[in-house]
């Protein structure tokens, strides 16, 4: 158990592990953006803690079968989980349909995002990476990080942010 991508290197083990590298990249820069944000501490544990454990993943996939990374990747989904359903009642409560020109709705989906990765990541130590985990790694790699040029290119998108959003990077 937990020796599949050491054994042997398959091309999905390397996709997996090369998604995660991406994702710690992309965690990590999603929490030094919040360096000018008002609550900062918070939002850069949010997202820190995503990227160390991404980043274990991407050296050895197999340390995902260990205690310690699965209760710190547990309780950060049972805290991420507590405070998507308050910022999602938030945002349905005031009938918010644009959610990234909203504070709530970038942290909302922000934090999704997190959760959604280390549910993915969960036990893929264990057994091999199939092609549907791989797939579905590649497809939530790419759209953050395509969402992210898009937003940073297009200035109009990002007219009606809080200028702690404008100025991080």
């Amino acid at each position: 158990m937990g020796e599949v991508c050491k054994e042997k290197k398959t091309w999905l083990c390397v996709i997996w592990q090369t998604c995660n590298v991406f994702m710690f990249l992309f965690f990590a820069l999603a929490s030094y953006v919040q360096i000018n944000d008002p609550d900062a501490g918070l939002w850069m544990v949010g997202y820190g803690v995503p990227a160390v454990l991404c980043g274990f993943i991407g050296l050895k996939p197999h340390v995902t079968e260990t205690l310690p990374w699965r209760r710190i990747a547990d309780l950060h989904v049972m805290m991420s989980s507590a405070v998507i359903a308050m910022l999602g009642w938030t945002l349905y409560r005031g009938g918010i349909t644009q959610i990234f020109q909203q504070e709530e709705g970038r942290e909302f989906s922000g934090l999704l995002l997190t959760v959604v990765w280390l549910l993915l990541c969960r036990h893929s130590g264990r057994a091999p990476v199939g092609m549907l985990r791989v797939s579905t790694a590649v497809a939530i790699t790419v759209f953050p990080i395509v969402a992210w040029l898009y937003y940073y290119i297009n200035n109009e998108l990002r007219s009606n942010w809080p200028s702690h959003c404008k100025t991080a990077i």
